[in-house]
């Protein structure tokens, strides 16, 4: 068997604060970065994998990658769902490193990264991207990738295994459409909330000529700025366009209501996280206060754990996994299935370096093989960044083209890794020196 051979991670970084792209009430200078990792093979293909950071702590998240290496290195190549769930059940199952968790947080991010990466090279060594090399397991290889530790009580492996035995009728077909259509996509370009409002304008404007039919703001930093904003975004784009805001965790609940009946006016598709993305009741609470208007949340969301309470405290309307906060692909069908056991649409975050490229992949899966319907899913998009990876995620008349390239779309390109490596590739060194 071949074998994997080393884990190489680096950080790698883009001065995205300077023109404050990403820029929301909680995180007014992000510079989107990614904790990179590489795994090399003594027969060739390699597997690529990433956490998504916003600059500082990026090397701390790195470190915690690496520290995986034992787990990895000198193993088998991981090239079907048997390998893969052994894998992640091992990397998981690190008892001293789970202590730093357990399953969230810097330490359950890192797994994600290598698992990621493991999807990535056995999707690779198939000849197929990552949403057809999962379409094509069976319904019993699918649930053997899933931990149901913890989730009994919501969700069992007999359910699970009717979900995915009850999406087989119509399958192929559901490929074939979404490779030819493409999935809905909103976006969050024009929203960012250290634009002006002449920027936030034309944005708008082009996100309509674009082809999509929703776009969203960033809120949570002046309600006045928010309240004309709003206003504003809705002149330009008309009464047929949904509008969602997103608060990004700043409020607690009674701010979180009052700030949101202020906005009501201005029709807001959904509130995205209103407040801590772990506090399930304070969802709950908010959803009740503000009906009919939807509460989303999840990029936070540490693992399937929190998910399965949401949905069972009927605390979210908008369910929003993240392809590299939890443990990587496992872990996300998981939360995929809690999501159609409960009836709640996913639409998945992707504002973050390689998350548009990484999410596409989920969300065609869940519609080939467990959701078996598009409805009122969506998958975000960020115009921002693409142009670095070998296998970018593209948008056409609003909608996410399907990946066809073989693998998870992670890899990077060379001159990006050589040049925004931190602290010491030229893009930094340039910027350090213009500050002296």
């Amino acid at each position: 068997m071949p074998k994997i051979t080393a884990l190489d991670v680096l950080d790698i970084r883009f001065p995205t604060s300077r023109e404050l792209d990403g820029s929301d009430a909680m995180n007014p200078d992000p510079d989107y970065s990614a904790a990179y990792v590489v795994l090399r093979t003594d027969d060739g293909p390699e597997g690529h994998g990433l956490a998504f950071t916003i600059g500082r702590g990026n090397d701390v998240q790195a470190a915690a990658i690496k520290a995986l290496s034992p787990h990895v290195v000198g193993k088998d190549v991981p090239e079907n769902a048997t390998a893969l769930a052994e894998l992640y059940f091992e990397l998981i199952g690190d008892s001293q490193l789970r202590w730093l968790g357990p399953e969230k947080g810097v330490a359950h991010m890192a797994i994600g990264a290598v698992v990621n990466a493991a999807w990535d090279l056995a999707a690779r060594r198939a000849g197929l991207p990552v949403w057809r090399f999962l379409a094509r397991m069976t319904p019993e290889e699918v649930v053997g990738l899933v931990d149901f530790r913890y989730l009994s009580d919501a969700l069992t492996p007999e359910e699970a295994l009717r979900i995915l035995r009850e999406a087989e009728e119509g399958k192929a077909g559901r490929a074939d459409a979404i490779a030819r259509d493409g999935y809905p996509a909103y976006t969050t370009s024009p929203g960012w909330l250290g634009y002006s409002d002449e920027k936030l304008a034309g944005l708008a404007r082009q996100a309509l000529t674009d082809g999509f039919d929703m776009i969203k703001l960033k809120v949570g930093g002046s309600l006045d700025d928010d309240v004309r904003r709003m206003k504003l975004a809705r002149e330009v784009v008309g009464d047929d366009i949904r509008v969602a805001v997103d608060a990004n965790q700043r409020w607690d609940v009674g701010t979180a209501v009052r700030w949101m009946r202020e906005l009501a006016p201005y029709d807001p598709y959904w509130i995205e996280e209103p407040t801590s993305p772990d506090d399930v009741l304070a969802h709950r609470a908010i959803a009740d206060a503000l009906a009919p208007i939807r509460v989303a949340t999840g990029e936070h969301v540490q693992n399937r754990v929190v998910f399965k309470q949401l949905l069972q405290a009927g605390a979210i309307d908008v369910l929003q996994l993240d392809a590299c906060r939890v443990a990587g692909v496992n872990e996300n069908i998981a939360i995929l299935l809690l999501a159609k056991k409960f009836g709640v649409p996913v639409c998945p975050h992707a504002g973050g370096v390689g998350l548009c490229e990484l999410v596409r992949h989920l969300s065609f899966f869940d519609y080939v093989a467990i959701s078996g319907e598009i409805g009122e899913r969506v998958i975000e998009w960020v115009d921002h960044l693409h142009e670095h990876f070998l296998d970018p995620a593209v948008v056409e008349r609003g909608r996410y083209l399907a990946p066809a390239e073989p693998g998870f779309s992670a890899q990077l390109k060379d001159a990006t890794l050589a040049d925004y490596v931190y602290p010491g590739g030229p893009v930094w060194t340039e910027l350090e020196g213009e500050g002296d």
